[in-house]
């Protein structure tokens, strides 16, 4: 029984050791949780000028397949990351192609298209 006398105040003085140690220091800083990233689809549609008529001012725009913007919608041309012009939708399309009538600005074959 003397044997397991200093085990035993050996053990009690780990356990109240713990015990004091486990509370919150009263200045700690809260942690604080990053936001939550939130990623969201690119629905815009975009495509390339392939021909311009000048005399009926229209121009025939490429769009890669599911990406075929609505009669009547407005799009923007873009050249060198700089909008050059404006067209509306105008149709017949067929085979990613569709025609759109120049609104306003200047238009290359090449010119990115645009919805924004």
């Amino acid at each position: 029984m003397k044997n397991l006398a200093p085990i035993v105040l050996l053990l009690a003085g780990m356990c109240a050791g713990c015990a004091t140690h486990n509370k919150a220091l009263p200045n700690a800083p809260a942690v604080s949780v990053p936001p939550a990233v939130i990623v969201t689809p690119d629905n815009s549609i975009s495509g390339k000028v392939i021909m311009y008529e000048s005399a009926g001012r229209f121009v025939v725009v490429n769009f890669p397949a599911g990406q075929m913007p609505s009669m009547g919608q407005i799009l923007f041309l873009y050249r060198a990351g700089l909008k050059t012009a404006e067209v509306k939708i105008t149709g017949p399309q067929g085979y990613g192609n569709i025609v759109a009538d120049l609104l306003t600005g200047d238009v290359k074959i090449g010119d990115d298209v645009r919805d924004k």
